[in-house]
């Protein structure tokens, strides 16, 4: 009975070891497979402060540099045997005086150049289109008449090619004629015009309309300087230009009957 109960025993006892001796070989149920890692990107470029170069606000090639500006209408625009003068308005459009001004120059068949102020150009995009329509050339004086001899090199850059980029965007076409308010440039001014592919026009015929002066004295001014190839001075805005608007009444018969033709700069 002994033995019988040893023997049911030890079965038992075998039975148990095997179990444990099962549990322990399988071990813990394993763990689900991480996700493979994404691979870190690539370590970008720094970032440059300095922004890369502008391309020329006008779209125009560079000329030479001018060491002065033209104070003459040049001799190849001039026909052989033939008399010409430039007639040339600053400062506008000025919607009191540039209408009339237009008025006049159609009367007699004239055609002449317009320096125009940036600022009045945005505003008045009517008198410009107003000016190309009736075949006048167009120029620009910089975006707020000031000082260009006195501008670093940025500054005139966005003086002047802001005032030609208001222009181009309102006709289409980049205006290439420039003049500096009171006629004052320096080598940095000629240097930014040259790049912006600007020619620099001054003047010879100043009857100093912007200096109050009253029509007669305008008239008197301009028939006693001018001559061939003469390039004149007149305004169409910046102030009260109804002296300027008396006097073309008065001295542009005269210059048509001494056989002046009018031409552009």
């Amino acid at each position: 009975m002994t033995q019988q109960r040893w023997s049911g025993g030890r079965r038992a006892l075998l039975t148990l070891g095997g179990l444990t001796l099962l549990s322990a070989c399988a071990g813990p149920p394993p763990k689900p497979a991480a996700p493979a890692a994404t691979p870190a990107p690539p370590p970008s470029s720094p970032v440059s402060s300095v922004p890369p170069p502008s391309p020329t606000p006008t779209g125009l090639p560079p000329i030479a540099i001018q060491s002065k500006p033209l104070y003459v209408v040049p001799a190849a625009a001039v026909p052989k045997g033939s008399k010409a003068v430039a007639l040339t308005f600053d400062d506008g459009p000025d919607p009191a005086y540039t209408p009339q001004v237009l008025r006049i120059l159609r009367q007699h068949h004239i055609k002449a150049t317009f320096f125009v102020i940036g600022q009045q150009a945005h505003d008045h995009p009517g008198l410009i289109r107003s000016i190309v329509d009736e075949g006048h050339l167009i120029g620009t004086h910089t975006w707020s008449h000031k000082d260009v001899s006195r501008m670093t090199a940025a500054r005139a850059r966005t003086e002047i090619g802001r005032a030609v980029d208001t222009v181009a965007a309102t006709t289409g076409h980049i205006p290439h004629l420039f003049r500096a308010p009171y006629g004052s440039w320096s080598p940095t001014a000629f240097q930014v015009c040259a790049q912006l592919g600007q020619t620099s026009i001054a003047w010879d015929v100043d009857p100093r309309d912007w200096d109050d002066a009253g029509w007669d004295q305008i008239r008197s001014k301009v028939l006693h300087q001018v001559g061939n190839r003469s390039i004149v001075l007149t305004h169409d805005g910046g102030g009260d230009r109804s002296p300027t608007v008396r006097a073309l009444r008065h001295f542009l018969p005269v210059l048509v009957d001494r056989g002046y033709r009018f031409v552009g700069v």
